[in-house]
């Protein structure tokens, strides 16, 4: 979602970041064009001037003139503005006392709500609650529907009750939870197309008949500065505890991100990319500005990689590597793993640099998926020795996988690469002669 912003941000700071001595004219200049980047990507206005205000007011400080590296010392001072601006640390979610604790998740139609709903019920069971999905949209004909297609998936009970309105809907998940030991309700309210005046007494008479521990309010990040306007208008009426991002997968130039907290006063406290259930992940102020910046975020790329990675493989994987044994399977098998984690891009977005990507250039998920096909196409014998591919086999593999013979040999010339970077790795050569030349398949 931030790669136009980074890499625009980048831009404005390249210039900068070349000089050896900095003053007050080219800390103007640079701040400028800042300004205007997070115009461009949809930053309240308000937001964006009183950012560029507090970054100058330090960059101007005599600790920064001086210093041998200002470009270095811009960039922190930018990165430090921007957590504080996004909500300086991670804001946990409360829960009750005395369980069952209440979620209420408000917002529009459309925000994505009951897809929310459901992963958030994942994300707290994978952590050991007991959550009980209500399904409180009584307007849209599919909502119930679709969360109870969503509570199948994910194995968590749904309570619903035809011809009950919402409120009474509500208060009687929460009863059900308490009779029946769950510890945690997630209640999915309706949601209208714009704000409108009966939509908010409802969920407001919600409110008071539940009394929720934590008033989410989700917000599609395509919206931009709507999404803004929106939040002031249900915070005036819920007081809302915190804000989910959804939709951060999309091409929205992240303006709601950077000016939520600071035009509504509460915290974000979810990001949600996709539809698949599993991607949710806490929100992180550092990391998201570093992820900005260009400087990537190590620590969630590893999260993710702990909770989505197999730990048995990994384990097997490395027996494999130290005796130079890599196969075609093992191969599939990794592809698999990483794409756990999420699409690709995303993961990418995790790495320091690749703001640096020239413009336009995109990660090509459908290499992947095409790498995908041509090994399940083989026979298990052929992806165990692969030196049986001959041309006639090659080309059977191409027509079963739907690709061409190129896109096969292609694949070939890429797993001896890493037959030989295996090898290395086997003689002790470390991971970082292993890694050398090892490429992502990219777009154009």
């Amino acid at each position: 979602m931030f790669d136009e912003l980074s890499r625009k941000l980048e831009g404005a700071l390249k210039r900068l970041r070349g000089q050896g001595k900095i003053s007050e004219a080219n800390i103007g200049e640079t701040l400028r064009e800042v300004r205007r980047v997070l115009l461009d990507a949809d930053v309240n206005y308000k937001v964006a001037k009183k950012f560029i205000d507090d970054v100058q007011a330090k960059a101007l400080g005599q600790d920064v003139l001086t210093s041998i590296t200002p470009g270095q010392l811009i960039v922190k001072l930018i990165h430090d503005e921007l957590v504080a601006l996004l909500g300086t640390s991670a804001a946990p979610v409360t829960f009750g006392a005395t369980p069952p604790s209440v979620i209420l998740v408000a917002g529009l139609q459309g925000s994505g709500k009951t897809t929310l709903s459901a992963k958030l019920a994942l994300y707290f069971k994978k952590r050991g609650h007991h959550p009980l999905l209500v399904a409180a949209d009584t307007y849209r004909p599919a909502a119930v529907e679709q969360l109870r297609t969503l509570a199948g998936q994910i194995d968590v009970p749904l309570y619903e009750e035809a011809g009950e309105n919402a409120v009474a809907l509500a208060r009687g998940g929460v009863i059900h939870a308490r009779q029946n030991a769950r510890d945690l309700v997630i209640v999915d309210t309706a949601g209208r197309l714009h704000v409108d005046e009966e939509m908010m007494k409802e969920v407001e008479a919600i409110k008071k008949a539940i009394s929720p521990n934590e008033i989410l309010f989700v917000v599609d990040a395509m919206t931009g500065q709507d999404a803004v306007n929106t939040a002031r208008a249900f915070h005036e009426r819920l007081n809302f505890d915190g804000a989910v991002l959804t939709k951060m997968d999309g091409d929205a130039r992240g303006g709601a991100a950077l000016s939520l907290r600071a035009t509504v006063g509460k915290p974000i406290k979810f990001l949600s990319a996709g539809e698949k259930l599993d991607a949710l992940e806490v929100f992180h102020p550092d990391r998201l500005a570093s992820r900005i910046l260009g400087m990537g975020d190590i620590v969630t790329l590893v999260e993710k990689a702990q909770e989505q990675l197999d730990g048995e493989k990994a384990v097997k994987l490395e027996a494999k590597l130290r005796k130079s044994q890599f196969t075609l399977e093992d191969f599939l098998d990794q592809l698999q793993e990483v794409r756990k984690m999420g699409p690709l891009s995303q993961v990418m977005g995790m790495i320091p640099g690749m703001n640096r990507l020239p413009a336009g250039a995109t990660v090509d998920e459908g290499a992947l998926t095409r790498i995908e096909a041509i090994i399940r196409s083989m026979t298990f014998e052929e992806r165990r020795k692969p030196q049986l591919l001959n041309g006639s086999r090659r080309k059977r593999i191409a027509v079963g996988s739907g690709t061409t013979v190129q896109d096969v040999n292609r694949l070939m010339k890429q797993y001896e690469q890493m037959q030989k970077m295996v090898r290395t790795l086997g003689k002790g050569g470390g991971m970082r002669n292993a890694m050398r030349g090892m490429k992502f398949p990219a777009g154009n």
